[in-house]
């Protein structure tokens, strides 16, 4: 069967890769960040993230948006994308402002019409093909029906670290249901609730035409709006639009204020990398279980998240354990309480948050 595509005259693809990563403290650093690090495989997460993506849009017409301090080894490390196409963003201030930006060059570069989708950096995909198809899927959606389009994904499990979707009335002749609402993270007991009844993740994919996403900002969206006009094309309009605008999220600031917002259903092996614990999730186990890179024996053990570098880790008799090691620094804690280390940062002795 062959492979859905999109023209590469009808979209772009912008990719989110701005943060840090903290929760994989000690190995991401404001120096190496998560997004270029290879947690899931071999290769960092954003290489990946644009090699998936390349099957359906090729780097040409592909914007990485970013810290200013990550351009140069973002540069380096995806020689094939175009100095001009990575945005640097001068201050944190929301995925709406962000993608706005992103929206108007895109319109700027190639007109109102294309096709403009939207993915980050950190996730784990298992069936690329099928991950592929369901984008070009909701790309055709968001041309015909000139609608806000995202890709919520079928659960596998009731996880209260993920918002929700849930879908309402179908979109004839497409796979398409427009969105019901928006459920923030939920209880354990309520994530269970939520996939009982046929609610998605909310994957963070947005797929929607330039010009339909910049008229909902304009109509729903005042802590952006007003800045649009300083996406002018002059060296210095993206400071001016970011110097004006408001922080907020896209989710808040636009999709839960539209009402012609679109849900396409995702079952291709989509997982967050977001925590230790996740690589338990997206990483081949050994028999016992445990997820082991680098220099490690592991004995009459289970279930563990092992990274060993620069050291040599032996585990005996323990489960449900993170233990990473790197420049003298070695670090444990379970699977369960990984997902809290931006608290345990913020408590560490000035010596030791100077490795992070």
């Amino acid at each position: 069967m062959t492979e859905a595509r999109a023209e590469p005259d009808a979209a772009w693809a912008v990719v989110l890769a701005g943060g840090v990563g903290s929760r994989f403290w000690p190995l991401s650093t404001p120096t190496r960040p998560k997004q270029l690090l290879p947690l899931v495989d071999d290769r960092p997460l954003l290489v990946a993230t644009l090699q998936r993506m390349s099957g359906l849009v090729p780097p040409e017409r592909t914007l990485v948006l970013t810290n200013a301090s990550l351009v140069a080894p973002i540069s380096a490390a995806l020689p094939e994308l175009a100095r001009e196409n990575i945005v640097p963003e001068p201050r944190p201030a929301g995925t709406a402002a962000a993608l706005a930006f992103a929206a108007a060059e895109i319109e700027r570069r190639s007109g109102s019409e294309t096709v403009m989708i939207c993915v980050h950096a950190d996730w784990a995909i298992a069936d690329e093909p099928e991950f592929r198809a369901t984008l070009a899927r909701a790309a055709a959606i968001a041309r015909d029906q000139h609608g806000l389009v995202t890709v919520g994904i079928v659960p596998t499990r009731p996880d209260p670290g993920f918002g929700y979707i849930q879908p309402g009335d179908a979109i004839a002749g497409t796979p398409a249901r427009r969105v019901r609402r928006f459920i923030e993270k939920p209880t354990r007991e309520r994530a269970v609730e939520l996939c009982a009844t046929a609610c998605l993740w909310n994957s963070g994919i947005f797929v929607w035409r330039v010009g339909d996403f910049l008229d909902a900002i304009r109509a729903h969206t005042p802590e952006v709006a007003p800045a649009l006009v300083e996406i002018d094309g002059r060296p210095d309009s993206l400071d001016r639009f970011f110097s004006a605008v408001k922080a907020v999220s896209v989710d808040v600031g636009v999709l839960e204020r539209s009402d012609s917002v679109f849900v396409v259903p995702g079952d291709f092996g989509w997982d967050d990398v977001g925590t230790w614990a996740s690589l338990h999730r997206v990483r081949t186990h050994d028999r016992d279980g445990n997820v082991v890179s680098g220099a490690a024996f592991v004995s009459e053990s289970s279930n563990n998240v092992i990274h060993a570098e620069g050291n040599a880790v032996v585990l005996f008799g323990v489960s449900d354990l993170v233990v990473v090691t790197r420049d003298g620094l070695t670090f444990v804690t379970t699977r369960e309480r990984s997902v809290d280390l931006k608290n345990l940062i913020e408590s560490l002795p000035a010596e030791m948050q100077a490795r992070s």
